[in-house]
């Protein structure tokens, strides 16, 4: 269980550095293109801003997937720790005991 853990951490972090290259890319771009901006046209400039409004939208479009994956990853865990609390009600009531037991020596040495 572990290494599929790993797997999709690994999976995750990948996506992440996409994200956040594509988001560099889109900043960089978007720089470029206001300082061309500067000494252009009317329709110069309406082709630069067409153009960096499809790269936010592919940009947009990307952070919706993103957040949609990162959604379900988050429901697939709470669903694999719900599933394990019925499967292990014992072992999760002794490790609750276990912590407050913990809990209640540090507390009481204060």
């Amino acid at each position: 269980m572990n290494t599929g853990l790993n797997a999709r951490y690994g999976a995750i972090e990948g996506k992440k550095q996409a994200l956040v290259r594509d988001l560099k890319s889109v900043v960089a771009d978007a720089d470029g293109l206001l300082k061309e901006v500067v000494s252009s046209t009317a329709d110069e400039y309406a082709a630069a801003r067409t153009k960096v409004d499809a790269k936010l939208g592919e940009t947009r479009s990307r952070l919706a997937d993103a957040r949609l994956a990162a959604a379900k990853k988050a429901r697939d865990a709470a669903d694999a720790a719900d599933e394990y609390v019925k499967e292990n009600p014992w072992k999760i009531l002794g490790a609750t005991a276990a912590a407050g037991l913990i809990a209640g020596i540090f507390l009481t040495r204060r």
